[in-house]
């Protein structure tokens, strides 16, 4: 069997799982999927108190939707987490009115990528890069810059991020190519 296959049976097993309402099976699919639901908030949010406090509440939410609903409406347990965090964040900026800003690290929790192949001029040219972008991924627009966090940062399928966004994946494709392409305007 293909690892896709494996993993959506698995995600499969564990929505059964949380369907007869299985507290242990949401404690794993918590410590699975919690540093990812937070990456994802913090990205979008840039302050790691509100962070917590909305990674707290989408699993809390997702707790809920799970004892109130049925589930048949999931495709896959990791959509209906960024789906239920996405409208989460959505409505923490209607209630507050703060102005979304987007970070992708900050002074404590800087984000290293190692490769050891690169020789250290490479790396000095890819540091310089990736700080470019990053001064650059706030300036898009947020429906581009959210697109890339998902597909980038979070490693989302398309098929997940059409799932969470309510698009088809063939405008999903079509958004993350307008996201790379303003983003390259941005940093050339």
């Amino acid at each position: 069997m293909s690892i896709n296959l494996v993993e959506k049976f698995k995600d499969q097993q564990v929505l059964s799982k949380l369907k007869s309402r299985d507290k242990e099976a949401f404690i794993k699919v918590y410590d699975e999927s919690v540093n990812d639901i937070y990456r994802f908030v913090y990205f979008k949010i840039g302050n790691k108190e509100e962070a917590n406090d909305l990674t707290s509440m989408i699993f809390l939410k997702a707790w809920n939707h799970i004892q109130n609903k049925s589930l048949e409406d999931a495709k896959t347990l990791r959509a209906l987490l960024y789906k239920i965090a996405r409208n989460t964040i959505i409505d923490h900026y209607r209630e507050s009115g703060n102005k979304i800003t987007a970070s992708l690290d900050d002074e404590e929790h800087k984000i290293e990528v190692i490769d050891e192949s690169v020789n250290p001029a490479e790396k000095l040219d890819q540091n310089a890069n990736l700080d470019l972008i990053k001064s650059k991924l706030p300036l898009l627009k947020e429906e581009y810059r959210e697109v890339i966090i998902m597909k980038f940062i979070n490693d989302l399928t398309l098929e997940e991020i059409a799932d969470i966004s309510g698009k088809s994946k063939g405008n999903v494709r079509v958004l993350l190519h307008r996201a790379i392409n303003a983003l390259r305007e941005l940093v050339l």
